[in-house]
């Protein structure tokens, strides 16, 4: 299956800017949809490959600050470069901390916009390949057993075989049976991988 290609989403209610800017985002090799409002927007299913947001902040409607908290309450991540033609300081600092990648001024200057565009798509691929792994770390873990999962939960805290036993009230030669096929099912070539894998995912003890 070929990967889907980096789309750049531009939503403003102006349509000479989301003219100007599709233009300029196609001319430097991106691919590009506009919308003229956060509810044009929100009716387009996510993208499956990389992209980035690039949103007016004071819009009719849904503004931009608010169509970023309904996207982060909705579980919607989206790497987002902020643009306006009146950025007051407030508005600033909500947006970098709600986690924006830039917050740029119009008339926009094409060698910032373009740079903030880089440094959303590398977040955004970043962060997709982090999901993608720990959906693979909880695909594995779902393939353990209840008890091969207690074996691991214990294994990470550094408890020895003959101590997970006592606790599970289990023998030690069947901790090691159990122990040996939570490093397989896990895919994990010593302790130290395992630990890192059920920090991953947050595979703790359950508390008795």
């Amino acid at each position: 299956m070929t990967a889907a290609a980096p789309l750049v989403l531009v939503v403003d209610d102006d349509p000479s800017v989301r003219k100007s800017l599709s233009r300029l985002l196609e001319s430097a090799d991106y691919a590009v949809e506009a919308f003229a409002s956060a509810g044009e927007f929100l009716a387009r299913g996510p993208h499956p490959g990389p992209c980035c947001l690039v949103l007016d902040v004071k819009m009719p409607g849904l503004t931009g600050i608010q169509l970023q908290e309904m996207l982060a309450a909705t579980g919607r991540r989206m790497s987002i470069v902020f643009v306006s033609g009146h950025v007051d300081v407030p508005t600033s600092v909500k947006a970098m901390k709600a986690g924006a990648v830039d917050l740029l001024t119009k008339p926009v200057d094409v060698r910032d916009l373009i740079a903030a565009i880089r440094r959303a798509m590398t977040r955004d691929e970043h962060e997709r390949a982090t999901e993608t792994r720990l959906a693979e770390v909880r695909r594995r873990v779902a393939m353990l057993t209840a008890r091969e999962t207690e074996v691991f939960a214990r294994v990470v805290t550094g408890m020895l075989n003959k101590q997970i036993g006592a606790a599970l009230g289990i023998g030690e030669k069947t901790v090691k049976v159990h122990r040996a096929r939570v490093m397989e099912k896990m895919q994990a070539g010593s302790v130290a991988e395992l630990v890192r894998l059920a920090d991953e995912v947050g595979v703790t003890v359950p508390k008795s």
